[in-house]
């Protein structure tokens, strides 16, 4: 059982990250390879100001680092063990039903 402040408030931050589709996108992006924010923005088809805000939360978040290549910034997870936490969350949350959403999520703001 987590008893840290600190522990409660990084799980917290890492759930608000995924709280949107696109900065989940991108961190299924990033864990496949470090991207440019120019090819993330193509693949992703969102726009480079709007992929721009999400990158920056992912950053305050301390999920993706900016790595500075020539006069271009190229993307990427801060640890590589993001990514194997990103494949065993995908894996836990496919095994568990489909249908389970909660009755009332348009009232508690879940689901």
């Amino acid at each position: 059982m987590l008893t840290l402040a600190a522990d409660v408030e990084m799980l917290a931050r890492f759930g608000r990250a995924l709280a949107d589709p696109i900065r989940c996108r991108i961190l299924l992006a990033l864990r496949e390879a470090p991207a440019h924010p120019a090819d993330l923005a193509d693949a992703l088809e969102v726009s480079r100001t709007r992929l721009s805000n999400h990158l920056a939360c992912l950053r305050d978040c301390g999920l993706v680092v900016a790595v500075p290549v020539g006069r271009r910034t190229r993307y990427e997870l801060a640890d590589e063990r993001l990514g194997h936490a990103l494949d065993e969350l995908r894996t836990a949350v496919v095994a568990v039903e489909a249908d389970k959403m909660c009755t009332d999520a348009d009232e508690k703001g879940c689901c």
